[in-house]
């Protein structure tokens, strides 16, 4: 009977179980001159539950919209990407006027993420729950807004008499500039937001 009752013990101290009986610490574990204690609950060293910050409902109406444009960010990109590659290889006015389309897809996206984006991240700003999260990706998305506006910006003006300098450089900033925005999109989407 002895047996059976250490061995039900044993078990239920295993599986983390506790009988009402037990203590609520583990005796000390000398080691020379020291005494280590160990917890007697495994979560008491966890990092502590995400603090309670309450919003008002303008954060939360501009967080859906920041989140469902967020949906057309990368088949812009990948659409934009293909079609500006195309482009480059072989330059035509349709493949131009398509571009263009794009660019400005890119552009409207870009601008109302960006105010939804920076008037939640300032309202955001005493919220400790994921603000590195939050931090990274608007540094990141402020980047790419600045590297899209140079790209436009070194964007060819003559319809294919430009020189190849400038195509390059063109394509050059909007790579970077995509780069830059797929990684902060990134850093919600993974980051469990």
């Amino acid at each position: 009977m002895r047996k059976m009752t250490a061995i039900v013990l044993l078990v239920l101290l295993a599986l983390g179980g506790r009988p009402a009986f037990a203590e609520t610490t583990i005796p000390p574990i000398q080691f020379g001159d020291t005494t280590q204690f160990l917890p007697a609950d495994p979560q008491q060293g966890s990092a502590p539950p995400p603090v309670a910050f309450e919003h008002r409902d303008g954060y939360r109406l501009r967080g859906k919209v920041h989140r469902i444009a967020s949906f057309a960010t990368l088949p812009l990109f990948g659409a934009e990407a293909f079609v500006g590659q195309s482009l480059y290889n072989n330059p035509t006015s349709t493949k131009k006027d398509a571009h263009l389309a794009l660019a400005a897809g890119i552009g409207t996206l870009f601008a109302v993420n960006t105010v939804t984006g920076v008037w939640n991240l300032i309202e955001a700003r005493k919220d400790p729950n994921r603000r590195t999260q939050r931090l990274v990706h608007g540094i990141l998305m402020l980047a790419a807004d600045a590297g899209f506006l140079a790209t436009a910006a070194l964007g060819p003006e003559s319809e294919f008499g430009e020189s190849e300098g400038s195509r390059s450089t063109h394509r050059a900033m909007a790579f970077t500039s995509i780069s830059l925005a797929s990684a902060g999109y990134l850093v919600m989407l993974l980051g469990g937001h």
